[in-house]
């Protein structure tokens, strides 16, 4: 039997049919005086967040006719965002119609009913039915009145809670509404679930866009300005903040609750254990879910990732369940797909410490069951990882004897290293290989010291039975501390034992390819590159296949070849994403941190960061390095917007990442330090900028090239030419670029060569003048333009501004003069021979630049080593291309030009 739904010409919906009966109005009167009280906008808090990119984002998409969907799980303030975007947009209020929608709108007639009231409808409804008129025929009717209307001003009708919609009616009538929607106006909705109805027509004609969680939720930035007041009145510390966002990926309603406790002075507590926070989770997010379901998100949360697959060979061990990871997203739930995965999810971390309390019994024999179905798979960091949550010593100590550690290489190590405090120590005792494997995790960690710890404390005998595997381990730990030589060295002992497997033998591999690199020998790199890339295929691990892609990459990177590096890492991550259904891996997120890299090297920023927070975030969540990188990035491009107090909290959060993460400090100390540098010079705080290159002192001597940043050593010594040409000291600023040849003995990284050449033009423009500066600096452009390589223009913008202003001019025209004219601020018209009909000669200008120095004839004659009557000659031909008659004229014009 089929629900039963009142006729339209009824007058009223079926529950309002007493009250309606017993006031003696109108059918429907007291029904649509009723619905009135439900037309109006919510109100926004006063002290909500500002958020200007959002409100941008949602103003555009509101063109005559278009369609915004603004879906999201509950508390993610989507209607906050669109109410501040209209308000934003100078909306007037009476251009606005808002009907948040309720179960009860399922009726056809109510929801018709409540369109004409928010539309300022006559009674059009009631009079298309009376004449027999189905439900659609009344709409479209609806629409042609609100069509001729004669209203030139736009229109907003806004419909919310979307979601409350089921009826397959009220359905098709929403879909009719959108779809013939009259010009001049526009519809948003808001719901937690993805529409009934396909979209792609829509789409298709650029009336349809769609925002979701990952725009709405706060970024960390929009975290901590959340909180200013309270960090600057001492209420929470920065690193509070840091651990909420951590938490809750900026999830707005927890955050919201957590700061009213934290100004109402209610005892701090955890935010997943605060009264608020916890109602909300339970009553708004999880209220209307069934046992069933219930214990459904408490099992898919005990897991890091799910798919659906995963969940139902964990089902037998869960008991009357009520949906699968993929529907539970479906109805809204606060859980993400993850990127390229095929159907894997997680529970957003808040959520899931709170489902995690209490455990439910059966956990072990689940996490069991979890490894061994990772297992099967080949999936060595899961299957570890969920036997030591069972807490199965045997089969932990089997899974480390018979797995390959050098698959951890590869895949997310994150959750092993979480572990490791939690690990019984005659657990590592009684397995050899149990402690190469976690040496392993620490190295891939970035924790060097306590790999190295784990295997020199290994017996001699055991030491001999696992040399091979020790040296590989060896060399991936010199690499990562920098060494070159030792890492290679070590590299090719551990290949010259034969006792590799074949992961064992592609790690080597890999080592050897970033030790060559680093060493400038790019051809030797790219064989070994070949032979990892070979034996990932061999094994089937696409993990270390897409890291062999992004060793490639900075191969190219070491060369210069930017173009080429993008193709290969855009082909590698076209490759990995067509593997579904598969658990995170490292090698994807250095693919796309590159990426970023090479988009930053080229000025395209607006790509650069959009990708930047995907993987930025996703390399946070997995504990990878790369995320040092990340942060160095985003460093860079505060610095070169000239947001330089953005830029010092970067590096504040990349600090405290790195010392939470209990880094190793040789590998993050240079590289924050040199960005301290950086922005110091920047602001002219010279001081500064010299105690903290004298604190890289040590490093720039001991020559380490570390894996992430193998243009570090150049770019720390090219610090210290800066701050020497922002003393003025010429002679040390040459010394120290000179110096930099000799320790490369030829093996300049391309990039570190552009930045030295440009340094050298900058010194040249006061040791011997323009003309030969300029030499310099457009035999620069011209092999940076090839690659559109701007990265080092910006990056020495304040050394390069005053011989750009002289040169600009003379450049050739292309894509990469204009990108520069717009870095340096500066116009093609204003130029130097280009504006003469005669250009100046390298002698003549030398001759200018004395001449404007204020020396005689027989001064300059004597300076040049020429005679006096060859001066006369140069100064009269000056005079003539310049069109001028004395000597101050002949100066004042030179520089209008940009020649001096």
């Amino acid at each position: 039997m089929g629900q039963y739904v009142k006729p339209f010409n009824d007058g009223c919906a079926a529950n309002d049919e007493f009250q309606s009966a017993n006031s003696g109005l109108q059918r429907g009167e007291l029904v649509r005086d009723l619905l009135r009280q439900r037309v109006q906008i919510p109100p926004v808090p006063s002290d909500s967040l500002a958020r200007p990119r959002l409100d941008g984002k949602i103003s555009e998409a509101l063109t005559s006719r278009s369609v915004l969907f603004v879906e999201a799980p509950c508390g993610y303030g989507k209607s906050h965002a669109v109410v501040s975007a209209l308000g934003g947009a100078e909306m007037a209020t009476d251009r606005v119609r808002w009907v948040a929608l309720n179960s009860q709108d399922n009726a056809p007639s109510r929801f018709l009913t409540l369109l004409a009231i928010a539309l300022d409808l006559p009674e059009t409804p009631e009079q298309g039915v009376q004449s027999g008129a189905t439900f659609s025929d009344t709409l479209s009717m609806m629409q042609v009145a609100l069509a001729h209307t004669g209203d030139s001003q736009p229109r907003v009708l806004v419909l919310d809670n979307l979601q409350n919609l089921s009826n397959p009616a009220v359905v098709d009538l929403l879909h009719q509404l959108i779809v013939d929607f009259p010009a001049g106006s526009s519809i948003v909705l808001i719901s937690r679930k993805a529409l009934p109805f396909e979209t792609h027509s829509l789409e298709l004609e650029n009336r349809f866009t769609r925002i979701g969680p990952e725009a709405l939720e706060f970024s960390r930035a929009e975290t901590f300005e959340f909180f200013r007041p309270a960090t600057a009145n001492s209420e929470l510390t920065s690193v509070a903040v840091d651990n909420l966002y951590d938490m809750t990926e900026g999830w707005a309603t927890p955050l919201a609750l957590y700061r009213r406790e934290v100004y109402q002075n209610i005892e701090r507590k955890p935010i997943q254990e605060t009264s608020s926070v916890e109602r909300f989770l339970k009553e708004s997010v999880l209220g209307n879910l069934t046992p069933g379901q219930m214990r459904s998100m408490r099992g898919i949360a005990e897991l890091e990732l799910c798919s659906d697959e995963l969940f139902l060979a964990l089902e037998p061990l869960l008991p009357e369940t009520g949906f699968v990871p993929s529907q539970a997203a479906e109805r809204g739930l606060p859980l993400k797909s993850m990127p390229g995965r095929g159907r894997w999810y997680r529970v957003n971390p808040l959520l899931q410490e709170w489902l995690k309390s209490p455990v439910m019994a059966g956990y072990s024999e689940r996490m069991l069951q979890a490894s061994r179905w990772f297992g099967v798979r080949d999936q060595f960091p899961e299957a570890l990882k969920y036997a030591l949550l069972a807490g199965d010593a045997e089969e932990v100590i089997r899974i480390a004897s018979e797995g390959s550690e050098a698959l951890l290489l590869g895949q997310d190590t994150a959750s092993l290293l979480r572990l490791r405090k939690s690990l019984p120590a005659q657990l590592l005792e009684r397995s050899v290989r149990l402690r190469i494997v976690y040496s392993w995790v620490h190295a891939i960690g970035g924790q060097f010291r306590q790999a190295r710890a784990l295997i020199d404390g290994l017996a001699e005998h055991d030491q001999k039975e696992q040399a091979a595997r020790i040296c590989a381990l060896k060399a991936f730990i010199l690499r990562g501390e920098g060494s070159v030589g030792p890492a290679l060295e070590m590299a090719d002992r551990a290949l010259a034992e034969g006792e590799l497997s074949t992961q064992g033998q592609l790690v080597t591999q890999m080592v050897r390819s970033s030790a060559l690199c680093a060493a400038g020998r790019f051809q030797e790199a790219r064989e070994a590159n070949r032979a990892a890339s070979r034996l990932a295929r061999e094994a089937g691990d696409s993990g270390s296949e897409a890291l062999a892609v992004y060793a490639h990459a900075r191969i190219e990177l070491g060369k210069g070849a930017l173009k080429h590096a993008e193709q290969l890492l855009r082909t590698g991550l076209d490759t990995a994403m067509q593997e579904l259904a598969r658990p995170a891996r490292i090698g994807e997120t250095r693919l796309q941190l590159n990426l970023v890299l090479v988009l930053w090297h080229q000025g395209r920023e607006a790509e650069a960061d959009r990708l930047l927070v995907t993987c930025g975030r996703h390399a946070e969540q997995t504990r990878d390095l790369g995320l040092l990188l990340a942060m160095t990035i985003r460093v860079l491009m505060c610095r070169g917007q000239g947001r330089l107090d953005d830029a010092f909290v970067w590096i504040g959060r990349a600090e405290r990442a790195m010392h939470s993460w209990q880094v190793d400090e040789s590998l993050f100390v240079p590289v924050l330090e040199a960005l301290k540098a950086n922005c110091w010079l920047s602001q002219n705080q010279i001081d500064s900028a010299d105690q903290a290159v004298r604190k890289l002192a040590p490093y720039r001597e001991a020559g380490c090239v570390p894996e992430l940043f193998p243009m570090m050593p150049g770019l720390l010594d090219c610090l210290q030419v800066r701050v020497d040409l922002a003393r003025g000291d010429l002679i040390k600023a040459r010394e120290t670029l000179q110096g930099i040849r000799e320790r490369y003995e030829g093996a300049i990284p391309w990039g570190v060569e552009l930045h030295m050449r440009l340094l050298e033009a900058a010194i040249v423009l006061d040791e011997k003048g323009a003309v030969v500066a300029l030499k310099i600096l457009s035999a620069v452009v011209a092999e940076a333009a090839a690659e559109h390589f701007i990265s080092p223009f910006r990056e020495l913008r304040s050394e390069l501004q005053e011989l750009m202003g002289k040169g600009f001019g003379q450049l050739p025209e292309s894509a990469f003069k204009e990108a520069l004219g717009e870095l340096f601020e500066l116009q093609a018209n204003v130029s130097g021979a280009d504006a003469l009909a005669e250009p100046i000669s390298e002698r003549e200008q030398g001759v200018l630049e004395l001449i404007a120095k204020g020396l005689s004839n027989q001064e300059i004659a004597d300076k040049l080593h020429i005679s006096l009557h060859t001066v006369k000659t140069h100064a009269r031909r000056i005079n003539a291309k310049l069109e001028v008659k004395s000597r101050t004229q002949a100066i004042v014009r030179a520089r209008e030009l940009g020649l001096l």
